[in-house]
């Protein structure tokens, strides 16, 4: 007696947000290796699975994909560095772990890290907004450190110290030798050794 075929398995049904989230997974693998000018739109949905108007009807162009790419991005890293430092024990910890925390994000994200650096002239706009947001968490930290600090001491304090990030975290993209932990103690080294002296000093009566 024959046996009628299985039927198949219905798929099952992804939710918008789980959905946006595997476009956004495929699209930063997509660009980054292949650059944006040269990625496309089928590339992305063939790699998530999708036809080519679904990702058009989540994110509306490839430059609002890529945009959304880096506002993710965005939103993670000031996650990953927020939760290091308050689990820290006074300010010159915060400082340490919210860098270790930012050299490891991107680590463990290579592909967003090389799309934000690669595409900048892109998302120039929505990159300095991730300059400006770490700028302001760290400013927060270091008024922690001196409640007394002038404001726009604190801001060019924290400046300084976002513009060190980023190139050191460049020069670790070139140099893999350079661990999280070393470029985290470099900064430390040079930026809380005089930040200390500076800090107490704001704080005197």
């Amino acid at each position: 007696m024959e046996t009628s075929p299985a039927a198949p398995s219905p798929r099952r049904r992804v939710s918008r947000a789980e959905r946006e989230r595997q476009i956004l997974d495929a699209a930063v693998a997509v660009f980054a290796e292949r650059g944006y000018a040269n990625a496309s739109m089928d590339a992305v949905a063939e790699r998530v699975g999708v036809t080519k108007p679904v990702l058009y009807t989540h994110f509306g162009s490839k430059e609002g994909l890529l945009l959304a790419c880096v506002a993710r991005a965005r939103t993670e890293l000031l996650d990953v560095t927020s939760e290091a430092a308050f689990a820290a024990e006074g300010p010159e910890d915060m400082l340490r772990r919210g860098t270790l925390a930012f050299f490891r994000f991107l680590d463990d994200r290579a592909p967003a890290f090389t799309l934000l650096y690669s595409e900048a002239s892109i998302a120039a706009e929505a990159v300095e907004a991730i300059r400006a947001q770490q700028t302001d968490f760290i400013a927060g930290l270091l008024g922690v450190a001196a409640p007394g600090a002038d404001p726009l001491q604190l801001q060019g304090w924290a400046q300084v110290i976002v513009g060190a990030c980023e190139r050191l975290a460049v020069w670790r993209k070139r140099d893999p030798r350079v661990t999280a932990e070393q470029a985290t103690e470099y900064l430390m080294d040079l930026a809380w050794s005089g930040l200390a002296g500076r800090t107490d000093r704001s704080t005197d009566p």
